[in-house]
């Protein structure tokens, strides 16, 4: 996965440079698996991959990612369990980003009702679904906004958490089906089975 994800971001044309943030016990292991990605982004010049190591939390991970990279201008902030994510998408967000948004997610209508429910349970409201959206990844940021959020201590759920308690601001631009999060054993069959038909469809 993280192969893939990595791949994708250089495939998109987008990026100068790659930091992937792993726990200390996996980076060698990551550097070896990533030695052998492929290093250029079609006309683009080499794309350099760094591994790092992360942290207990997401948060620390990023941060540790923010910092292995100071003199960005923008950061984008991938997840490898969206390891399908199109590069396509990752293009998107990076030209929003180019054209002066600050801060910038990738966001799919929500197709299913969605209840809001207290400790026990129960009901307590139906949002309305059309102004909810599913945020995936990249999400891009300026590189200034996103380490003026990451110096407060306050938690999120993601990135753009951060930023939007700052009252940044952030822009959403159309999502990619394929950029769904693996994280069950079905969603693993799934991405297997799309990558067999991609992979079937290039030998043919």
């Amino acid at each position: 996965m993280v192969r893939l994800a990595v791949d994708g971001l250089i495939a998109s044309g987008a990026v100068h440079r790659v930091v992937v943030v792993v726990p200390a016990d996996l980076v060698d292991a990551a550097s070896a698996l990533l030695s052998t990605t492929s290093l250029t982004g079609g006309s683009m010049p080499p794309v350099p991959v760094q591994v790092v190591v992360g942290g207990a939390e997401r948060t620390d991970s990023v941060r540790a990612g923010i910092a292995a990279a100071p003199d960005a201008a923008f950061y984008l902030v991938h997840d490898a369990a969206r390891a399908l994510t199109p590069p396509e998408l990752i293009a998107r967000v990076a030209a929003e980003l180019q054209a002066g948004s600050p801060a910038v997610v990738p966001a799919l209508p929500v197709v299913d009702t969605v209840k809001a429910v207290d400790d026990a349970g129960v009901v307590t409201g139906t949002p309305d679904r059309a102004h909810l959206r599913a945020i995936q990844t990249p999400q891009g940021f300026a590189a200034d906004l996103l380490r003026r959020a990451y110096a407060t201590e306050v938690g999120a759920t993601d990135d753009a958490g951060l930023v939007e308690r700052l009252g940044v601001a952030v822009r959403t631009v159309p999502g990619e089906p394929l950029a769904f999060k693996i994280t069950t054993p079905l969603d693993l069959r799934l991405a297997e089975s799309l990558r067999a038909d991609a992979d079937q469809a290039v030998a043919r």
